[in-house]
């Protein structure tokens, strides 16, 4: 059993970091922070726009800043995005302050998801099943390295990804707090 503060999502992009996080946030009590959403609120600008301006290294480094920031909290379900596990010290930091849960999910459903979103700067591409082949084999690595917990995402419905993370969770994590009751 790991006695963490929080729990931390990682994973692809369309894994459903967000949508399962905040299911599961409600489902077990605890606070839902969306990085990127935090990030957008934080600098007041979007982060197709931070991309533009500061390009990714520069949103990089802002996301770098903000998950430490969210990393000192506690009793928090942070949903991180999809590059947030590039940096060597962002994944120790991760690791450290969380139960960390690994959200797969097969490239054809990833695809599925994302057919509509017009956003997301790294699928501006004319190939995205390329990109996301290309991401996943960067980052796949990263994201095991850190995980306590592996998930499949894609195969289920959100309402049921989360009510199975709870499940697994109840002998794998605890929160400090509960510990100390």
């Amino acid at each position: 059993m790991k006695v963490a503060p929080n729990l931390i999502l990682v994973g692809p992009m369309g894994s459903g970091k967000s949508s399962i996080g905040r299911r599961l946030a409600r489902r077990l009590g605890l606070a839902f922070v969306d990085a990127d959403t935090e990030l957008e609120r934080r600098t007041g600008a979007t982060i197709p726009l931070i991309f533009e301006l500061e390009g990714e290294a520069g949103f990089r480094q802002r996301e770098r800043a903000l998950l430490a920031s969210l990393c000192a909290g506690r009793d928090q379900v942070i949903a991180t995005g999809g590059g947030a596990v590039l940096d060597p010290d962002t994944r120790r930091q991760l690791a450290d302050a969380g139960f960390v849960i690994h959200l797969k999910i097969d490239i054809d459903r990833q695809l599925q998801r994302l057919a509509r979103d017009r956003v997301r700067p790294l699928l501006q591409t004319a190939d995205r099943r390329e990109k996301l082949l290309a991401l996943g084999a960067q980052r796949a690595p990263l994201y095991a390295q850190i995980a306590d917990l592996e998930l499949d995402s894609g195969r289920m419905s959100v309402g049921a990804a989360a009510d199975r993370l709870a499940e697994l969770l109840q002998d794998r994590w605890q929160s400090p707090a509960a510990g100390a009751a």
